[in-house]
């Protein structure tokens, strides 16, 4: 079934702010897709109409079968273009996010399948995140947590980041804070932490921090 850019985009969203751990409401997506609340109003009722979601009576969005199937196949792609560009054409990380959202909408079914025989599947994008709905309880099952409950003198790996936010991966950047990167908190303050990271002292604010999700290492772990 061929829908538009707009309700593919509102799929999508009501997925990923799923696995940030959000109740999706109207609220939710005016504040994620950056709309106002009168074309979120009209983008719902659309999408009700057509039976991709459900609306409960608190206001509560989550996504029918159909809705989420076409969710997971953009998710799935966006993930696949992230990868292409990095591990093809050497697009810094940080960059990726922006270019696959406007590439996931052109790419068709052959070149998607193209991209998965090339790069196969089951790996992270760049910035570390699984394909579909992965929530905090899910990171927390697997000994994640945010970089922000570090104690000092902890030594942690860079597991994955928020990816929807180019500002915030270019300051992580910066702070060379990115997937795979081994660090250890050197002081733990209540607006920041300070972080050893390959010899380098650098701060980072909290709830910068908060959007970075970390594995604490033991003498046998490599990342």
């Amino acid at each position: 079934m061929k829908i538009t850019i707009s309700k593919e985009n509102y799929l999508k969203t009501i997925a990923e702010a799923e696995s940030e751990g959000e109740t999706v409401i109207a609220a939710t997506l005016s504040r994620w897709l950056k709309v106002s609340a009168p074309a979120v109003t009209m983008a719902i009722r659309r999408l009700k109409r057509d039976d991709f979601i459900r609306v409960a009576s608190e206001g509560q969005i989550t996504l029918t079968r159909s809705g989420r199937a076409i969710a997971n196949r953009l998710l799935n792609r966006h993930h696949l273009i992230e990868r292409m560009l990095t591990e093809i054409f050497g697009m810094e990380w940080y960059k990726v996010h922006e270019e696959a959202e406007q590439l996931e909408h052109a790419v068709s079914a052959d070149f998607e399948n193209k991209l998965r025989e090339r790069l196969g599947e089951g790996e992270a994008c760049p910035h570390g995140n699984r394909v579909g709905v992965d929530t905090p309880n899910d990171r927390r099952r697997r000994g994640l947590k945010p970089l922000d409950e570090g104690e000092p003198d902890e030594r942690l790996a860079v597991v994955s980041v928020f990816e929807r936010d180019r500002r915030l991966l270019e300051h992580l950047e910066k702070l060379n804070v990115r997937p795979g990167t081994a660090m250890s908190i050197t002081a733990a303050h209540r607006d920041k932490l300070t972080l050893d990271v390959d010899g380098r002292s650098v701060q980072i604010e909290r709830p910068v921090a908060g959007r970075v999700w970390v594995r604490p290492m033991t003498a046998n772990t490599s990342r």
